[in-house]
């Protein structure tokens, strides 16, 4: 340290190391501190921060009320989703028809012929769009679809592309609904967040029908309908531990619907008639004749889609075709258009006559016909509540004609009709019963839907067996029939329960030479091949030193199990079904060319199959 006349100056010295000065009048201290190379302090920085996010998903994953806060923050990005979704495909009906403000396109009375032009537009558009998104060329996956078979994993851009064309088939005119593009949307935020945070299957699946319930939820303003289509539609099970959350989630949906505006389905039925108890045995017969048109409605759509895949009509011009076919559906009647919520609400106000009915039942069925035949993008939803109301009040009207007096209230049958025919379609007994209980606040009435929308889904189930989701699904391949947990056995196959074939035994060699080979007590069973490597067959050991056996003969002629044997793609339930058919305890796993692969047992097939099971019940009713 050395003294100046300026002042004094005292230097502390680390070593090898950068100086930092502070100078101060008189006074100039240097700091020595170890240098730090900027690219460590940031991987320390980066591990942290990783250290921190996994207890943070930890957290979430081993506590019960962390997720239900998880699931009203999904719910609430779902509704947030919903008001977004629906605000673009109206504002885009308005622009493209010349709407008045607050106004349905549905509820229209008459359209031009120059404003119906759009409807092959949108069709070109939605080919334009699909097209530049490679829709067409690959496969999308919904929420039903993704919680059955994949585990809850969607894909947020395939979700964007679906929610695309599913606003511009609808804000273009096409007979579809929104709702399917809520449920998308809702179920892929929820989905990817679950991902982010590696939420275990049952967790992840639970989200995703968290947050389609309440994209459903605030769409309608009915919180309840929304909880109940996320258990029957997407999740596929009322489960104990998912309850708490979905209803969270859908409470969250629909309060966030509410502060943007979005205001509840309400519908304002004037009844004269009280509901009795003979009448449940009349809608369980209008659930009946719901069913029985549902399943028509489905059958339809997808014969007309199968018609529209011809070679000398291209892929993209299946809209713009479907767009030009609607043009004189929709002159006989506007109430076609869209999804329907605005010709339901006037059909429902102001009685219409037996012939208007059956006039726009008929235009409005083939609408939707045309419209998902024709590959526009959509749902069913509305489309068959709007039906529904329908065929429900056409069935009063008939009764009050054969009858000679009203038998029941019309406007008690349209809703009535509505829940059954919504099931039939689309599924959700309690969705639908939660749905009109909401809209309307009559419990008398609700009694009532949910008897004819049971017998609705009793027959469906019984005759056909899916709802439209899982039957378009059905068409593509797939065998499921809800958006139950099946995953699991499609992704345990026989390739992944074999036991590898290492030791390669000829078909070629005698009894004697086997016996030498394999001493009892060695192995069970051996695979045999022929002289090109291929199966020949299984020896059980203990035949080959029966009595009575020529030593010199071929052990060939031992061999069993020649026809029956497994591929590595077939799933646990065919391996099952293999050895019930088999009645043998082992099966060879054999690739395309008929080389072995391995050996699959039974007892090892039931016993992962009960293991499996028992794991899905633990996640049924939350059991960590």
């Amino acid at each position: 340290m050395d003294d100046d006349s300026d002042g004094v100056r005292r230097c502390l010295s680390g070593g090898d190391a950068a100086t930092a000065c502070r100078r101060a009048p008189g006074v100039s201290v240097c700091f020595m501190t170890p240098a730090r190379p900027a690219a460590s302090v940031l991987a320390r920085s980066g591990a942290r921060a990783r250290v921190a996010a996994r207890d943070f998903r930890g957290w979430l994953r081993a506590s019960e009320a962390s997720f239900i806060v998880l699931a009203i923050a999904v719910g609430a990005g779902a509704g947030l989703l919903s008001v977004v979704l629906g605000a673009l495909a109206r504002t885009l009906q308005h622009l493209l028809f010349a709407l008045p403000a607050d106004t349905r396109l549905s509820a229209i009375g008459q359209l031009s012929l120059a404003s119906l032009a759009v409807l092959p537009l949108g069709g070109a558009v939605l080919a334009l769009f699909s097209f530049a998104t490679r829709a067409r060329k690959r496969r999308l996956i919904d929420a039903v679809e993704a919680n059955a078979l994949h585990g809850g994993r969607m894909s947020l851009p395939d979700s964007l592309v679906i929610s695309g064309q599913t606003i511009l088939s609808n804000g273009f005119g096409a007979s579809v609904g929104l709702e399917a593009a809520y449920a998308q949307m809702g179920g892929a935020a929820a989905s990817v967040l679950g991902g982010w945070l590696k939420l275990r299957r049952a967790d992840q699946r639970t989200l995703v029908g968290a947050g389609a319930g309440a994209a459903i939820a605030a769409a309608f303003g009915a919180p309840l309908a929304g909880a109940f289509y996320a258990f029957e539609i997407v999740i596929g099970t009322y489960s104990p531990a998912a309850i708490a959350p979905v209803a969270a989630a859908a409470l969250a949906g629909a309060l966030v619907a509410q502060l943007f505006g979005v205001q509840p389905y309400l519908i304002d039925v004037a009844s004269n008639t009280l509901v009795e108890t003979h009448h449940y045995l009349i809608y369980g017969g209008l659930g009946a004749i719901c069913a029985l048109l549902g399943i028509a409605l489905m059958r339809a759509v997808a014969l007309v889609e199968r018609g529209s895949r011809q070679r000398w009509l291209p892929d993209w011009a299946r809209p713009i075709v479907g767009g030009l076919l609607l043009i004189p559906v929709a002159i006989v009647s506007p109430q076609v258009l869209s999804a329907g919520h605005g010709a339901l609400h006037a059909d429902l106000a102001v009685g219409a006559s037996i012939g208007f009915i059956v006039l726009v039942l008929c235009a409005k069925s083939a609408a939707s016909i045309i419209s998902l035949g024709f590959g526009f993008r959509g749902g069913l939803f509305f489309a068959s509540l709007f039906l529904g109301t329908l065929i429900g009040h056409l069935f009063a009207d008939s009764l009050a004609l054969v009858a000679g007096h009203v038998v029941i209230d019309p406007r008690n049958a349209a809703l009535v009709g509505m829940a059954a025919f919504a099931v039939a379609v689309v599924g959700g007994p309690m969705t639908m019963a939660m749905l009109v209980l909401q809209a309307t606040h009559d419990f008398s009435l609700t009694g009532a839907v949910i008897a004819a929308s049971l017998v609705a889904s009793a027959i469906v189930r019984e005759l056909f067996g899916y709802s439209f989701s899982t039957w378009r699904l059905h068409l593509r391949g797939e065998t499921i029939k809800s958006a139950r947990d099946v995953g699991w056995v499609k992704t345990l196959t026989a390739g992944r329960m074999m036991r590898k074939e290492t030791r390669a035994t000829p078909a070629a060699i005698s009894i004697a030479e086997f016996r030498r080979a394999f001493p009892l007590g060695s192995t069970s069973r051996v695979v045999l091949t022929d002289a090109q490597d291929a199966y020949a067959g299984i020896v059980v050991v203990p035949t080959a030193y029966a009595e009575g056996l020529e030593p010199e003969a071929s052990v060939a002629t031992l061999a069993t199990g020649h026809a029956l044997v497994l591929t590595p793609d077939m799933d646990i339930a065919a391996v099952m079904a293999s050895f019930d058919e088999a009645r043998t305890d082992e099966l060879a796993v054999l690739s395309s060319d008929r080389c072995v692969l391995g050996i699959v047992s039974e007892s090892y097939v039931r016993r992962r199959y009960a293991e499996e099971l028992e794991k899905a019940q633990r996640e049924l009713f939350g059991e960590r």
